[in-house]
């Protein structure tokens, strides 16, 4: 069994073991590194070290962080983590043994965001300031993240080139590096158009040259500038449900769903891997189902 090295080594080859094999958002990497920090200090603590770690000592690892308020999600987070974490220490030759095997994942019910109606984001984009530099700005991104289904990350990460509008779709890079196309909406065009003139005369910095969304300072917006545009535009619109970048997201999904949209479609629009995720993620509309299997299945047909 290989020597282990130090704590602060262990978690920068980890990363770098991620990164490589993985593909993860650096936001995922950070959260990760994060997490196995804190549970290294946790095990030199208790008076040990990784390679002596027990299935119990984890447990009551993820005890503490349930004694500290860290709700169940998050744990489950941790859990993802800490498992690639010995993954990567059973590959690399540090453990012989994986504690992890039989750590179970905190269970959670299944919650889903507030959904808005077509008329809440019409609100959200009429209480915008006229008068204000960036509501060309703002617009176009309220209307690209409803119209395309964009997570925050993949807006902030737009990238000019990867835009054609001619044919109106994009090019996103979304979970694990993999690419995708989306189409565009025409309002979205117009709209981003409209913003690229203002763009241009900002001072652009070097490494923002072709992303596409920009503060004051012609640098990339941060998730969170684009989360307090949201939370704004829905607080001047009087909104009261609680209203982030991922509610129109799913309000998008929800909405197209609701128009008689393709679920595969929906899912290949949302990027997600598996079509488990969309039907968690949207809310199903059981009488529709119902109605697509009496008009499709052919044991329905006659019934």
């Amino acid at each position: 069994m290989r020597p282990l090295q130090e704590s602060e080594k262990l978690v920068t080859d980890f990363i770098g073991y991620l990164r490589l094999e993985r593909g993860l958002s650096e936001h995922t990497l950070q959260g990760y590194s994060t997490d196995v920090r804190h549970l290294l200090d946790y095990i030199t603590d208790c008076g040990t070290d990784v390679a002596n770690a027990t299935t119990e000592l984890l447990h009551n690892f993820l005890c503490t962080l349930h004694d500290l308020g860290i709700s169940a999600r998050s744990q489950a987070r941790v859990i993802s983590g800490i498992r690639s974490f010995f993954k990567f220490l059973r590959i690399e030759g540090y453990i012989t043994t994986d504690p992890c095997e039989l750590l179970e994942a905190p269970r959670f019910g299944r919650t889903l965001p507030d959904v808005l109606s077509v008329e809440d984001i019409d609100r959200m984009i009429a209480a915008l300031d006229p008068d204000k530099e960036e509501t060309p700005r703002n617009h176009a991104i309220i209307e690209t993240l409803y119209g395309s289904g964009l997570r925050v990350s993949e807006l902030v990460e737009l990238r000019l080139s990867r835009i054609n509008f001619e044919e109106g779709y994009m090019i996103i890079t979304g979970k694990g590096n993999k690419q995708r196309l989306v189409p565009l909406s025409p309002e979205s065009i117009r709209l981003i158009q409209e913003y690229l003139p203002i763009r241009e005369r900002l001072n652009i910095k070097p490494d923002a040259r072709d992303i596409l969304f920009l503060n004051r300072r012609g640098a990339q917006l941060t998730r969170i500038m684009v989360f307090y545009v949201i939370r704004d535009a829905a607080a001047m619109a009087g909104i009261q449900k609680k209203v982030s970048p991922h509610t129109l997201r799913h309000s998008f999904a929800t909405h197209l769903l609701e128009g008689g949209a393709n679920l595969r479609a929906i899912q290949e629009m949302l990027g997600h891997e598996s079509i488990a995720t969309t039907e968690i993620y949207l809310h199903l509309d059981r009488s529709r189902l119902r109605t697509e299997l009496l008009t499709h299945h052919p044991h329905y047909r006659h019934s």
